[in-house]
């Protein structure tokens, strides 16, 4: 850039003294500002954010000297509409250049990245770190940030439960949580019923069925009884291999996670749940139901109780079977 211009100044007649001194003030302002603390901070790019608001928040935030500059670079690069939403990390002593070139065109070199429905931020993280695209540790980190966790409002102490499953073409960044405003506990609430939901379900229009089922047993003080808060316990916190089946020494875990042992929620999300689980927990069906059972393995369709009696016919009816 600094040739281009001085070969434009020159053109136009501008004395050499002149181009030495804009040449030395364009050093300084494309050099790597000081800043506090240590290692290499991450910054994100919002959805629609534009090139005024990039630049300024770059420079309040210590990443440059300049804003001012960068929006030239751009502008004289023609890169104005290339920058990717997302979290970048950018090294101490990136110079204005570096930062634009990281910010636009190495961030077009990322591929796409899908993250299916119901997998816990650790088995993301070791996806995203497979496809080499981050470390899984730095991911999870990302993932515990209390920077980020109070930029998205989330109650709880990691972003488990928010990190809304899609494909995605950009940086690690862009696997946003799911709802930006989540302030409030029974907002959190609501996305821990969705992670069991997440997990439950397997036909789609079960969902909101499934979800009424576990608010139906919360109002009455009633364990919920999720045989997925125990898959939970023993992959993500136990660090074991998914169990073939739920055994009886399995219910009585001394766990918070455990919903056979305890009554209530979970303390967490046990999933990041999609859409349909989400819209489930936040909509239910209207039900007296308290049970449900496996009734179409390949179908996926459960059997609705009101009853432990119907329940208990229902399990020897469609257990026996499967």
């Amino acid at each position: 850039m600094a040739v281009r211009l001085k070969t434009l100044l020159l053109a136009a007649g501008i004395p050499l003294g002149v181009i030495a001194c804009l040449a030395v003030t364009l050093a300084v302002l494309d050099s790597a500002p000081a800043r506090r603390g240590g290692g290499d901070p991450l910054f994100s790019i919002d959805r629609g954010e534009n090139l005024g608001g990039i630049s300024r928040r770059l420079q309040e935030q210590g990443f440059i000297r300049s804003s001012v500059l960068l929006d030239v670079i751009a502008r004289l690069q023609g890169t104005q509409g290339d920058f990717k939403a997302g979290y970048y990390r950018i090294p101490a002593g990136a110079t204005t250049l570096a930062v634009h070139r990281l910010l636009t065109v190495e961030s077009q070199k990322l591929g796409k990245v899908t993250i299916p429905e119901g997998w816990t931020a650790r088995k993301i993280g070791l996806h995203l770190e497979a496809l080499g695209i981050c470390p899984a540790a730095d991911f999870l980190a990302a993932v515990r940030s209390p920077v980020l966790l109070t930029k998205f409002g989330i109650a709880g102490p990691s972003m488990e439960g928010y990190l809304f499953p899609d494909t995605y073409f950009d940086t690690m960044g862009a696997i946003e949580p799911a709802w930006k405003t989540m302030g409030t506990p029974a907002m959190h609430d609501t996305v821990i019923m969705a992670s069991i939901v997440e997990r439950e379900y397997r036909a789609d229009d079960e969902a909101p069925l499934i979800a009424s089922v576990f608010y139906n047993r919360l109002k009455r003080n009633i364990g919920l009884e999720s045989c997925a808060t125990l898959e939970y316990i023993i992959t993500e916190i136990q660090n074991k291999a998914h169990p073939e089946y739920i055994t009886l020494d399995d219910e009585r875990i001394n766990s918070p996670y455990n919903t056979y042992k305890w009554a209530g929620l979970p303390p967490g999300p046990i999933s990041n749940p999609g859409k349909i689980a989400l819209e489930a927990a936040f909509h239910p069906a209207r039900t007296g139901y308290l049970y449900f059972v496996l009734r179409d393995q390949q179908a996926g369709r459960h059997f609705f109780s009101r009853n432990l009696n119907e329940h208990n016919q229902a399990k020897y009816l469609y257990l026996k079977k499967l």
